[in-house]
Order: C-alpha cells, then sequence, then structure tokens
C-alpha cells in the first residue's frame, strides 16, 4: 500500500510543470559539464555507442535514439494534445483560437527572419538553421509561468498552452517538409498502413495494449527508415487517439492518454534527449559569437517577442479578432520571452539542420545559442512576469468593451 502511494505521488510530483522544467535544466547541466570536462572524450563516446539491427536500419548511435526514439514519446502526447484542443478545446472556435495561432505564426516568422537577417553575410550553409529559433519549448515555458506567473490570470497559461501547442505543429510540418531529404515511398505507406490499423485499435471499446505498442513501434520504424523524422510517427499516431470520450468513459481517451504517459516525458524521454543533445564542447570564444549563436540567441530573444507580440498587435488592431477575458497586450510581452526558451525542439532542429560535414562548427554554435538564449529568455520571462503580476489590472484588459468575466487565477 505505501508502494502504491509513494508511486502515486512520485507520477503527480514528475507529471507538474516545474518538475519536468528541473529535470530538464539538470540533465543538460549534467551534459555540459560533462561534455567541457577533462573526460569528455567519455560523454561523447557514450553517445557514439551504435546499439540497434543494421537490418531494420536501426543501427543508430545512443545520441539518434535520443532524438528519434524517445522524443517520438514526446511528440506522440503532443499530436494527442493537439487533437484534443482541435475538437474540444481552445483551437475548435476559430474566433478564440485566432490570435494564439497568429501570434504562433508570428513567433515562428520573424525569428526566422531575424536568424536570417545575421547569418546572410556567412557561409551559405548557415541559412539551413533559418528554423531553429522558431520552436518554442512547451514544458519549459509552462514551468516558469508556473513559478513566477502566481496573480496572473488563468487565462494566460491557456493562451501560451494554445499558442505552443500551434507553435509544435508548425514545427513538426518543418520538420516533415524542409528536413526530409530523400523519401522512401514503400516504407511510408507501411507506416502509414500501420498509424491507420493503431487508430481502429485505439478505438475499440477495449483497450488492448499488448497489441497498441507493438503496431506502433511498427509504424515509428517505418517511418524511420522511409526518411522523414520518426518524430513524425509519434504525432500520427497521437493524432489517432479519440479526442471525444468513449460510451461509457467520463474523460476522452486523448486527456486519459496524456496523463498517463507525461511522467514517462517529462522523467525520462525529455531529460535523456537534453542529456543527448545539450552537452556541447566550447572550444572556444569564436564560437561564442559566429553568427550561427548570435542568430540563433537574437532571433529566440529579441525576434519571438517582436513576432508575438508585434503580430498579436495587429490582429487586435485591424480585425474582429480579440485577445482573451482578463489578458492584455502587456501580459504578451512575459509571454513572448516565454516562447524564446527554445531548448528541447530547437536542440533537436540544429541537429537536423547540420548532419553533414560542419567545418565552421555550426551544429555546436547553434547549440550554444539555444542554451544561452533560452536561459536568458527564460530569466527576462520570469521577471517580468513578476512586474505584469505588482501591477494593477483594470476590469477590460482585452479592450473589447465587456468586462472580464474569467478573471480566475494562477496559484
Amino acid at each position: 500500500m505505501r508502494q502504491v502511494l509513494a508511486l502515486s505521488r512520485f507520477k503527480g510530483w514528475i507529471g507538474r510543470d516545474v518538475s519536468g522544467g528541473l529535470l530538464l535544466i539538470s540533465a543538460a547541466v549534467i551534459a555540459l559539464i560533462w561534455a567541457n570536462s577533462p573526460w569528455r572524450g567519455g560523454y561523447h563516446a557514450l553517445l557514439d555507442t551504435r546499439v540497434g539491427p543494421s537490418s531494420l536500419h536501426l543501427n543508430l548511435s545512443l545520441g539518434q535514439w535520443a532524438a528519434d526514439g524517445l522524443l517520438a514519446i514526446f511528440f506522440f502526447v503532443v499530436g494527442m494534445e493537439l487533437k484534443h484542443e482541435f475538437v474540444a478545446g481552445s483551437l475548435r472556435n476559430p474566433r478564440r483560437a485566432g490570435v494564439p495561432v497568429a501570434a504562433a505564426v508570428g513567433g515562428m516568422a520573424v525569428p526566422a527572419l531575424v536568424y536570417v537577417g545575421i547569418v546572410a553575410t556567412g557561409p551559405s550553409e548557415a541559412l539551413s538553421g533559418w528554423a531553429i529559433p522558431s520552436a518554442t519549448d512547451i514544458a519549459f515555458a509552462l514551468a516558469v509561468l508556473a513559478v513566477f506567473g502566481r496573480g496572473l490570470p488563468i487565462a494566460l497559461r491557456v493562451f501560451l498552452m494554445t499558442l505552443a501547442v500551434v507553435d509544435d505543429l508548425l514545427g513538426i510540418i518543418v520538420i516533415a517538409t524542409v528536413y526530409t531529404e530523400t523519401i522512401e515511398l514503400l516504407w511510408l505507406a507501411a507506416g502509414l498502413v500501420c498509424v491507420a490499423i493503431f487508430g481502429l485499435l485505439v478505438r475499440q471499446a477495449k483497450l488492448r495494449l499488448w497489441l497498441l505498442i507493438p503496431v506502433a513501434l511498427v509504424a515509428w520504424g517505418c517511418v524511420h527508415a522511409s526518411g522523414v523524422h520518426a518524430t513524425v510517427a509519434g504525432v500520427l499516431l497521437g493524432f489517432t487517439v479519440p479526442a471525444v470520450a468513449i460510451a461509457g468513459e467520463i474523460t476522452p481517451r486523448t486527456l486519459d492518454g496524456s496523463h498517463a504517459i507525461t511522467p514517462i516525458t517529462s522523467g525520462l524521454a525529455l531529460p535523456l534527449f537534453a542529456f543527448a543533445a545539450a552537452g556541447v564542447t566550447v572550444v572556444g570564444a569564436d564560437e561564442l559569437i559566429q553568427p550561427v549563436s548570435v542568430g540563433v540567441f537574437f532571433g529566440l530573444v529579441v525576434g519571438k517577442v517582436i513576432g508575438v507580440l508585434g503580430t498579436t498587435w495587429l490582429v487586435t488592431r485591424f480585425t474582429p479578432l480579440r485577445l482573451p477575458d482578463a489578458i492584455g497586450l502587456r501580459d504578451l510581452l512575459p509571454v513572448g520571452l516565454l516562447c524564446g526558451i527554445g531548448f528541447t525542439v530547437a536542440l533537436l532542429i540544429a541537429e537536423l539542420s547540420f548532419t553533414g560535414p560542419d567545418p565552421h562548427g555550426h551544429a555546436s554554435a547553434a547549440k550554444l545559442g539555444i542554451l544561452v538564449g533560452s536561459l536568458v529568455a527564460a530569466i527576462l520571462g520570469g521577471a517580468m512576469l513578476r512586474w505584469d503580476a505588482k501591477h494593477p489590472r483594470t476590469t477590460d484588459m482585452n479592450l473589447d468593451g465587456i468586462p472580464d468575466r474569467n478573471t480566475r487565477l494562477i496559484e
């Protein structure tokens, strides 16, 4: 009984936004320390260790397993969350979803433009990293909001989640299209068939995990062999999970699945990926200030704020769309900074952007830009959240002419 209670408490702790963020930070710090210690050779040798059958195209390094395998679990949860938001959540109503969707698009486009503007005069291969500062780490962003956002409207968390979910969707589209060089159509077709079978099985009245898990693994393997990044398989599988409660069930399976798997992603998948991806060996000061790292840094810290805040102002100024109740434009400054916490997806895109010979050290520079930019964005975002919470609020923050009704606060 005590063991069950302890396990339940641990799952509850690991599923909290703050806990997941702390584990991510800890894993990244350990990787950075090891990668810059006298024993850094052991770190790189560990990640280069190859495991898996070559006959199935799965003889991958441990670093690749972290990016292609563990992140697929995270993207499966993202797929379920996207499905739920589109069917029963904040993205169901186009008028309500319009502003955060527009903010997500602006928050992706402007950082990319900032990056391109900074690296345009350098080596042409640096341009392939344009999508790196466009990503938002939803786990980190929500963790910072949970710590520093107390006293602010709960609607701000919903807005940030909606924006980050759309950002994830756009990032998935970029990964599936821009960073896919060749596609093996037979493997892709086989993967889609497995996804369809998974979709049929997950809609049955009784879930059979002994069938679902093998089918999901085969779908992942086929998509990986096709040349499309394997994380896309996780998203597609997540999209097949029902977002409306099946007869006899209280909550939709998208919510049940997300709650069940989030402890695995927060406690295992994301920290291990952070450990594998964040261990950058800093060779010298030149690497810190080359155009790629500078472009990523300013894309995250400056481009995200301009994109989110500027797009929101334009949309609410020149269209009928309005911010949700209790949220004003001033709240979008800390939100824009929180969106500048790239980390997980940004590190993945950095690895996909510079896969070939890298004589200029673009991959390491991009990762340094991500780590420093995300840290600065988190610190500034936390400070702005406290500034925002201390200032008095009006009864009509979104300026729609109607007194705000949803005034619940983050506790």
